[in-house]
């Protein structure tokens, strides 16, 4: 059962430096037993409770069952099942769940359990909705005269604060920040010397970037204000302390770091405060505050445990957090996935999550990695492989020989990406290797034995060479290691696979095609275009395929020292080979913690990172969620005039297109050695095997064989350099009222007409407000200055931008307009408007709202705002052919029903303009899955399916949603 907050230790709450320590510290030490003693005697299954040898901890051991299912039960199946023997109450959790979880091989895709996990994880992006949820939850209770002080989480929550960092600075995009326009400067009349870096770094500098790494006598020296003034702050950087609004104490480093580090802390002063704010009110909040790292390293480095003790009692670790890559933790055997915003407010104030039991895919890893293989290649080759077998919402689990050869971060690595072939989880058993990580990341001797002891005692440690120990699977999918090989993905989806060794080729082919997800119908007499521009003084060329975006960033690739040390041997021996980097293609490095900071300046690479362009521009997600810093004005023309696609690679796990840049056409995803290769070569039109990157000063050719470091070098300096010193360093820094039930939609009008694959980065863009959007109008009423407009992510707690920000993508496909845009046609008027404007002036007349979509709606990134921007905006209802899991969860939790054309139909079967009007009967009794009826203003009928997958789904929206509910229930 979920812990009574009242009975927390009054040092749970946040002080002003340390933000979780004291808290993590007691809830793993071994405290009173007092409050399980109590509950213990009225347990169902206090029969089932065991003692470790010392017989100080208490814990449910589910083999007590005597039962032989248990033991061919999936691992992950297994800590749903303890979960739920643990939780059992008789209301939330109940005798009967205990036994479908048992009986898990009949009941699979049938019976529905609840599942409380041990904590909550949020990022500041969904965070501050949710806290801003709850402040206003107290409210309404106070208002009806409830105690507001029960509207507190009562499952652990963490809240990271990383998702707000923006680009400003970095070794050539200093020239021209903070200038949210972009563009060169005014004064840039000179041009660097070629030559190779031969200079040691300067920090802080201000060199324009020209040479990487230093400023030659003809090397652009103008300071940063000449490229667009920054506000006095900026300016007076070497001569103020700059104060941290969630800290208020002075911020450290004197680099491209703090320069960016500053922009974050004056652009949300406010949220940072609120933030703070909230870790005080709010008992069971953790807060960790901006620059500690990604959300994704944060959890993996310090907040999971394998195991959590509490109250003298021990359980395994598990979580639910606001993002679909929460799954990373799975890697570690740790039960994790992503839930909508609403959902996951439901579980900290102590409502289980409900999931139908899942079917269990059981992957069989055999052979051995190829030495050139990094774990890139091997988690796009899983990938792929899982993604055509069709495992849409079903767990994965890992087992066979192979899983031994990977370390804990390739397992990390490869657990993150399960979202992409749409599995729930890529879960891996805790083992030897699993020990030996946490052996390195600062866990006492006695920690060690008592997580292996316990995991032994309830069967949830695997020797993955001993085949008698495995489970019995839904089905067994077998991959052969030794068939990967490297893999980029793009040029606009995760799910096209190129081999490197065929980049050129492909490259070529999606010039030839025409456009769909991989062409780009360039004409063949277009191809060879080549446009000359000036930079820096110095004159370049830019053509198909060059690369403008060159980015090692957070999320996938940085939880894993073996390929960003790889990445930093390359650049060593590339700079010793007189290689560079063009200073016009805007490189960066975005560590997900300060730990990867930590190995990469203890093993000697950083500086050679740095002089290829790539410096650590501070801790968080960047590039990735589109706050790159934007391109010199004389690229841009240069793309524009040439109509190129240019290219952008990096190694992240998102790149739609036009993410990143709307200039850059072409994104591709790449392991982070082979995103600084392609950053020399300058284009992704290269065949590595055949044409050499660049010359030697004394002109030999260097190809990428000639500099890639062997898989001994990777494995001995991860050895020497990834201790546990990395792991303490991020410790030190961490320290309503009764609304009615939901009426029938009469004579609603369809906002949208939209076609396959919308993605939530279509519904609710993360990135820079452009200008001339609904947004930006609404913000130029409050007197704000473009520079000040911030990206959508940063403003997630303002309705009113967020509002007006809802389809407000430049990428967006809307039927009623033929073209690309974010606008779409007020039907009564037949005026075209933007999507916020034509959604107010039906709220103005009463008119209810409707989306017609295809395949796939709501694909890509877990975000609250795809699901709460169109309640705002008044529809009620989504109609479409088929929905991404998480993002119909969403629509539940909001109110809004997912209702799915039946097997075979869609609009344009039906014959549908879109411009009719729709009416939706709801019947008085709602059930899972049940067939509704549409009719329509022309006289066509047809039905649908509503996607309430529970009863629990049914209750949520016949309360109004999830927030609803919680509100009344506590009422």
């Amino acid at each position: 059962m979920t812990q009574d907050p009242s009975r927390l230790p009054s040092h749970c709450a946040l002080n002003d430096v340390v933000c979780a320590s004291s808290r993590r510290s007691a809830r793993s030490t071994i405290g009173s037993e007092s409050v399980f003693r109590d509950k213990e005697q009225q347990h169902p299954y206090r029969h089932l409770i065991d003692s470790l040898e010392d017989g100080r901890i208490k814990f449910f051991n589910p083999q007590k069952l005597k039962d032989p299912r248990y033991d061919k039960l999936p691992l992950s199946i297994r800590v749903l099942l303890e979960a739920a023997i643990r939780n059992c109450d008789g209301f939330y959790t109940k005798e009967e769940d205990v036994q479908n979880l048992l009986d898990w091989q009949q009941q699979q895709n049938k019976a529905e359990v609840p599942f409380s996990p041990a904590r909550v994880l949020l990022q500041d992006f969904t965070g501050i909705p949710a806290m801003v949820d709850l402040a206003a939850m107290r409210d309404a209770v106070a208002k009806h005269g409830g105690d507001p002080s029960l509207v507190n989480p009562k499952c652990p929550t963490d809240l990271i604060v990383d998702h707000s960092l923006q680009i400003d600075y970095s070794k050539c995009a200093i020239q021209n920040a903070p200038n949210p326009g972009g563009g060169d400067g005014p004064n840039q009349s000179q041009g660097p010397s070629r030559s190779a870096p031969s200079r040691p770094l300067s920090r802080g500098g201000s060199q324009c970037g020209g040479q990487r790494g230093t400023c030659g006598k003809t090397a652009c020296s103008d300071p940063p204000a000449s490229h667009g003034r920054p506000p006095a702050s900026v300016q007076q950087i070497e001569n103020t302390p700059l104060l941290c609004p969630f800290h208020m104490k002075p911020v450290s480093d004197t680099d491209t770091s703090l320069k960016n580090q500053e922009m974050e802390l004056i652009r949300n002063k406010e949220r940072l405060q609120f933030f703070k704010w909230c870790s005080k009110a709010f008992k069971n909040v953790n807060v960790v505050p901006p620059d500690v790292g990604a959300v994704h390293q944060v959890n993996l480095e310090y907040l999971s445990k394998v195991i959590q003790v509490r109250d003298g009692l021990i359980y395994p670790d598990s979580v639910v957090g606001t993002d679909s890559h929460t799954t990373m933790i799975n890697g570690l055997g740790v039960l994790g996935w992503g839930v909508g915003g609403i959902e996951s407010e439901a579980v900290m104030l102590g409502q289980p999550v409900s999931l139908t039991l899942p079917q269990v895919v059981g992957c069989k890893l055999v052979g051995s990695i190829n030495p050139l293989t990094t774990s890139i290649d091997v988690v796009l080759g899983i990938t792929k492989h899982l993604r055509q077998a069709g495992i849409a919402g079903k767990f994965v689990e890992f087992f066979g020989p192979g899983v031994s050869q990977l370390s804990a971060p390739d397992r990390t690595t490869i657990a993150n990406m399960c979202p992409e072939y749409s599995a729930t989880v890529s879960f891996f058993p805790v083992d030897q290797v699993t020990l030996q990580h946490f052996k390195k990341t600062n866990f006492t001797q006695e920690k060690l034995e008592l997580m292996e002891d316990y995991m032994k005692a309830v069967k949830l440690f695997r020797s993955f060479e001993d085949p008698s120990e495995d489970p019995q699977y839904s089905e067994v999918i077998e991959i052969n290691l030794s068939s990967m090989v490297p893999y980029v993905s793009g040029p606009k989806r995760p799910q096209d696979r190129v081999t490197v060794s065929s980049m050129k080729q492909d490259f070529q082919s999606c010039l030839d095609e025409k456009v769909c997800f991989k062409g780009f119908h360039i004409a063949k007499e277009k191809q060879e275009t080549r446009v000359p521009f000036l930079h820096c003084g110095q004159e370049y060329q830019l053509a198909h395929g060059s690369v403008v975006i060159a980015a090692v960033i957070s999320c996938t690739n940085n939880c894993n020292p073996s390929v960003m040390l790889t990445a930093g041997l390359l650049a060593k021996k590339a700079v010793e080979a007189g290689l560079v980097v063009k200073p016009y293609i805007r490189t960066s490095l975005a560590p997900g913690s300060g730990m990867v900071t930590h190995y990469l300046s203890t093993s000697g690479v950083l500086p050679y990172l740095s002089q290829l362009g790539f410096e650590v521009i501070g801790y968080g997600c960047a590039t990735c969620v589109g706050n790159t810093a934007p391109l010199p004005e004389a690229v841009v023309d240069a793309i524009k005039q040439g109509d190129l696609v240019a290219c952008g690679v990096l190694s992240g796990n998102r790149h739609f297109e036009g993410r990143l840049c709307d200039c850059v056409r072409a994104n591709y995803l790449a392991s982070p050695p082979l995103v600084v290769a392609y950053a020399i070569a300058g284009t992704v039109g290269i065949d590595f095997e055949k044409e050499p990157l660049g010359l030697t000063s004394d002109g030999k050719e260097v190809y990428l064989r000639d500099i890639w470091p062997s898989r001994e070098e990777i494995q001995q300096t991860e050895e020497d350099t990834v201790i546990s010193s990395i792991f303490k360093d991020l410790r030190e820094r961490l320290e309503n009222k009764e609304v009615p039930a939901p009426h029938s939609i009469e004579g609603a009008h369809a906002l949208l007409f939209l076609g396959d694959k919308v993605t939530t980065d279509h519904i609710s863009p993360a990135g820079s407000i452009a200008r001339v959007s609904a947004a930006a109008k609404y913000l130029l009423s409050k007197r704000l200055t473009p520079r000040e407009f911030n990206s959508y992510g940063a403003r997630r707690g303002n309705d009113a931008v967020m509002t007006r920000g809802t389809f407000a993508s430049i990428k967006l496909q809307n039927r009623f307009i033929g073209k690309s845009g974010p606008k779409t046609l007020h039907i009564p008027s037949g005026q075209t408007l933007d999507v916020f404007e034509a959604a107010d002036r039906y709220q103005r007349d009463g008119v209810p709202l409707i989306i017609l979509a295809g395949k796939d709606y709501g694909s890509g990134n877990s975000r609250d705002w795809v699901a709460k921007g169109p309640y705002l905006m008044g529809v009620r209802a989504v109609i479409a052919e088929s929905f991404e899991t998480l993002h119909k969860n969403q629509l539940v939790g909001m109110g809004i029903m997912p209702l799915q054309f039946l097997p075979g139909q869609n609009a344009d079967s039906l014959e549908l303009s879109g411009k009719e009007r729709f009416t939706v009967t709801l019947p008085e009794s709602l059930s899972p899955r049940q067939q509704l009826t549409v009719k329509t203003s022309q006289g066509k009928s047809f039905l649908v399916t509503a996607l309430f997958d529970t009863e629990t789904d049914v209750i949520f929206f016949q309360h109004g949603g999830l927030l609803r509910y919680v509100a009344r229930t506590l009422l």
